[in-house]
């Protein structure tokens, strides 16, 4: 009996040894790794830019089940914030500073522990050299339990390598997978919907859709708004000469809705056209050339375009739906002209008052 004592004092000994051996150690970490992503500059920066984007690749989210993740309204660029719990733990994340195409600052906070986070992207031979560092203080209690793990620094840096490995994966596969699908000329159906409009750059199309349907989601949840079909973007003008367009991001609605005067968002109205739909499965970096597909198909079927009719993109599948990029879909509708049809020749019936009358040419009429 007293040899146990004896047994259990040793381990208390030792226990409180390596406390006060761990409390006393540098509260403070600094962790750096790089990797080489086999994809251009632009891309890498815009899928780390998006929160929404983290779920795929960050290795500590994969590993952890019962993550649950919420997100602001902004989730890309200056201002964007992420946070996730699993019941006993939580932490956020918000970004502070961005240059594009070029570097990423952030400031998290995990269970007690702060730190900042900062991303920077060059081009290099076969790709883009991407380089995260983190520089933070630990609680006493994170000190205590990275300890016996090998470390915070161990820990993050770990961390790091896989996230890096996990983005190059993701993005040399899922973005780089893709298909498209014409679909055949279909009618528009009519409704009502609510939509926010800007006017940008075109290289500036994708990123302000994303952070203006971010924003129109955040509106529609708040205000417990029902959406009756998939969120869509209409090109109300689209000038290639001079790099400018402004569209419309819009959701459906079942009726027309009021707005109050001076909100951002508007109410409108979705009238019916004959279109050409296309079907683009995969990341929405692929959309010109789906773009450029159903122009082709025009062309090559004598079809002409109703200037007058909205060039519509329908998101049915996005990252809200499923994280995977090579499992979006994107359906793109361009306003024709039903192709005309021509009447069969008929003779008319000669009478006592006039002569025999045969139309050479029949007046084409256009299909409903």
């Amino acid at each position: 009996m007293r040899i146990l004592k004896y047994i259990f004092l040793l381990i208390l000994l030792a226990f409180v040894g390596i406390t006060v051996y761990v409390a006393t150690q540098k509260g403070t970490f600094e962790v750096s790794k790089s990797s080489i992503i086999k994809t251009p500059r632009s891309t890498v920066f815009d899928y780390v830019n998006d929160y929404k984007n983290w779920e795929t690749f960050g290795s500590w989210m994969q590993k952890d089940t019962d993550l649950k993740f919420s997100y602001a309204a902004k989730t890309i660029g200056y201002g964007a914030k992420s946070i996730w719990n699993n019941g006993s733990e939580e932490g956020e994340i918000k970004t502070v500073f961005v240059k594009e195409n070029d570097s990423i600052a952030q400031k998290g906070s995990f269970n007690g522990t702060t730190a900042t986070l900062s991303w920077s992207f060059k081009d290099t031979l076969g790709g883009t050299k991407v380089t995260v560092h983190s520089k933070g203080k630990m609680t006493l209690m994170t000190k205590v339990t990275t300890f016996f793990k090998g470390g915070i620094s161990s820990i993050l840096g770990d961390v790091y390598e896989k996230s890096l490995r996990n983005l190059d994966k993701t993005l040399h596969y899922e973005m780089k997978t893709y298909a498209i699908k014409i679909n055949g000329i279909v009618q528009r159906p009519s409704g009502f919907c609510l939509k926010q409009t800007v006017s940008c750059p075109i290289k500036s199309v994708p990123k302000n859709t994303k952070i203006i349907m971010g924003r129109m989601l955040h509106f529609f949840k708040k205000n417990k708004i029902a959406m009756v079909g998939k969120p869509f973007v209409s090109y109300d003008k689209y000038d290639v000469a001079n790099n400018f367009a402004t569209i419309s991001v819009c959701i459906p609605v079942g009726q027309l809705i009021a707005i109050t005067s001076g909100s951002d968002v508007a109410s409108g109205e979705i009238m019916p056209f004959t279109c050409l739909k296309t079907t683009l499965t995969g990341d929405y970096s692929h959309s010109k050339e789906a773009w450029a597909k159903a122009q082709k198909y025009i062309t090559d079927n004598g079809l002409k375009q109703n200037l007058a009719g909205s060039y519509t993109e329908v998101y049915v599948k996005t990252i809200d739906d499923v994280k995977q990029p090579s499992k979006w879909v994107t359906e793109i509708y361009i306003p024709v002209f039903p192709k005309a049809i021509s009447l069969p020749k008929t003779a008319v019936a000669p009478t006592s008052t006039a002569a025999e009358v045969t139309p050479t040419s029949a007046t084409p009429i256009e299909t409903p």
